[in-house]
């Protein structure tokens, strides 16, 4: 090649990347013609989470909101480069179990800041829900993409009280699909079912569902086992309650105790007091066999479990867990006093010296039980159940990958299931650093494939190719520590997790 071709071709990011020996998208060359639109993120590790390979002294050129070229390639001529040596670059981490808190001022900056560049809202709880998610999306609104679902969906008696939180009570084929059609039409991405449906009800939904184009998403009600609510094309499971009851030597028994269980209407924490000594019973008779043929169905069907330990760890041991203080500064006092009044006034009192004591064995089983479930190649989603007592937005994210590796996933599994499931799942051009891929990115001062508690360590943050700096995720945490101080504005969102914390009224 003569030197007039090398030069010429040095000036973009295409010939770049052919000189080199890199990647570059053909369809990206038009888009990076102009150079002064080219930002590079150079002398950085890329991860990649899928196969744990590291790359280093790479350069990561970004277009518009999407990955243009990676490699040991020059940077463009124009473009802005970033110097990141001694960096790691992960894809854009995902929360795929959030129910956001507070305003506009507070969650989205929050997820942004750690490093969260998509979100799937479990509950489409406020229709402003709705809003930011497309608000995000035109770009009017900074925060992480929003994949937000349905209001809940239960059964008659419905968990919620219909009073405080908006919930669609269904107890026939007819409800069940007029419920789905509500959904659609309110904007809803999915269709969240929950714990008391009736298998009438739950089938009439998830048929109505796949008529209109939509997932369905959510509890194992308790009315069916996990294997029905798998080959039914559920997508997701949430928690592990009703998987738990699934894997039992006494699963026929245990069902049955757990369709006897009476509530009244809103009283979730009634339902908690009753589903303990049935899940106590399950854990005791775990059976490998059940695993087996329960987590391969789950396997071969893709349906996804989303474990919450982050939620688990607290309502499992509500007398040996508490607010992080490094962290309730994001915290509005309002918002605070929520979480305490849950823990103690609904979770503490009333439970003898054995009910303590059994629940804080649940929470050590309940990390084998995901030891079995990364064992038995379930496909799994890092979720967190914020809007649950003592979670904050996106820190949490990075307290449930802990929890994950405690329970004997490696970091690249735990790091896998908040990155490359989470774009599986959605089907979104997310989950790695690769061209055509979208800039979705987050850079780290440490290597989160030695220590998972790295993904703490946030320098820098991409989301959809806009670079957040060191300097502007600080002021974007410290905004954040302002707005909880002051007044709830108007678009405060009324919010509760799915397990029993209740509405901020």
């Amino acid at each position: 090649m003569n030197s007039s071709r090398r030069q010429f071709l040095a000036r973009t990011a295409a010939g770049a990347a052919v000189l080199a020996g890199g990647t570059f998208t053909t369809t990206a060359a038009s888009a990076a013609h102009s150079t002064s639109k080219i930002t590079a993120l150079t002398d950085v590790t890329v991860i990649d989470v899928a196969t744990g390979r590291r790359d280093r002294h790479q350069t990561v050129l970004i277009s518009g909101d999407r990955i243009v070229g990676v490699g040991r390639i020059p940077v463009p001529r124009g473009a802005v480069e970033i110097n990141l040596s001694g960096k790691y670059v992960v894809p854009g981490l995902a929360d795929m179990h959030a129910h956001s808190l507070g305003d506009e001022r507070i969650s989205p900056p929050l997820y942004l800041a750690n490093g969260l560049t998509t979100i799937r809202e479990m509950a489409g709880t406020n229709p402003q829900l709705y809003e930011w998610r497309d608000r995000i999306a035109t770009g009017d609104l900074l925060g992480p993409r929003m994949i937000v679902g349905s209001q809940i969906i239960d059964g008659d008696p419905t968990l919620w009280d219909p009073n405080l939180l908006r919930v669609l009570v269904v107890n026939d084929e007819a409800a069940a699909r007029a419920a789905v059609r509500q959904v659609r039409a309110e904007g809803a991405d999915f269709v969240k079912v929950y714990s008391r449906l009736s298998a009438t009800a739950y089938r009439a939904i998830v048929d109505e569902a796949s008529k209109l184009g939509l997932t369905v998403h959510g509890h194992g009600p308790d009315s069916l086992t996990s294997k029905e609510v798998s080959n039914a094309g559920q997508r997701s499971i949430e928690h592990i309650h009703s998987l738990g009851l699934s894997v039992s030597t006494r699963e026929t028994e245990v069902r049955r105790m757990v369709r006897a269980i009476t509530v009244k209407t809103g009283d979730y924490n009634a339902w908690f007091r009753q589903m303990h000594p049935i899940e106590w019973i399950a854990a005791n008779t775990f059976s490998q066999a059940r695993a087996a043929d329960v987590f391969g169905t789950l396997r071969r069907n893709r349906t996804r479990v989303t474990p919450t330990l982050t939620m688990h760890r607290v309502l499992d041991m509500p007398d040996y867990t508490a607010m992080d203080p490094a962290v309730a500064k994001y915290m509005s006092a309002e918002e605070l006093d929520v979480y305490d009044y849950a823990i103690n006034t609904l979770y503490k009192p009333n439970r003898t010296a054995d009910e303590i004591s059994h629940q804080r064995q649940m929470w050590a089983w309940r990390q084998r039980f995901v030891r079995e479930l990364f064992a038995h190649d379930v496909p799994i989603l890092a979720g967190t159940d914020t809007g649950t007592p003592y979670s904050v937005p996106g820190f949490a994210l990075h307290d449930e990958l802990e929890h994950l590796v405690n329970a004997g996933a490696t970091p690249r599994q735990a790091l896998y299931a908040a990155t490359v499931e989470p774009a599986k799942f959605l089907g979104s051009e997310t989950g790695a650093v690769r061209p055509r891929k979208i800039a979705d990115l987050v850079v780290l001062d440490a290597d989160p494939l030695t220590d998972i508690r790295n993904t703490r360590k946030i320098h820098t943050v991409v989301t959809r190719g806009r670079v957040i700096s060191p300097a502007q995720r600080q002021r974007m945490l410290a905004d954040v520590e302002a707005a909880v101080r002051q007044p709830p504005t108007a678009a405060t969102i009324a919010a509760g997790g799915c397990c029993g914390t209740g509405p901020r009224r």
